[in-house]
């Protein structure tokens, strides 16, 4: 039987390390929640963040040219950024 390996909760009962990034794909799009993370709540993994700012300042920096510009040309209601746009700004 494979052992399972469980994450240790500090003093807080917080997991000690965060979740693991997954690799960026070469192409695509990523919605915002995939960029900043998200916690994990109801039934819900957590999502590490690539890029660890709250969703103001993201917004801030969009709007500032900081960060790039979002494709909204998916859906009505969809907001969404090219991988190689999140990748060129890691880099």
């Amino acid at each position: 039987m494979p052992q399972v390996v469980r994450a240790r909760n500090n003093a807080n009962g917080v997991n000690a390390q965060p979740p693991p990034v997954q690799p960026l794909p070469e192409t695509g799009y990523l919605r915002l929640h995939q960029i900043i993370g998200r916690p994990a709540s109801k039934g819900r993994a957590a999502i590490p963040a690539i890029i660890p700012v709250s969703r103001s300042t993201w917004w801030a920096g969009v709007k500032s040219g900081r960060y790039p510009q979002p494709v909204r040309s998916l859906g009505e209601r969809i907001t969404a950024w090219r991988v190689e746009d999140v990748r060129a700004l890691l880099d």
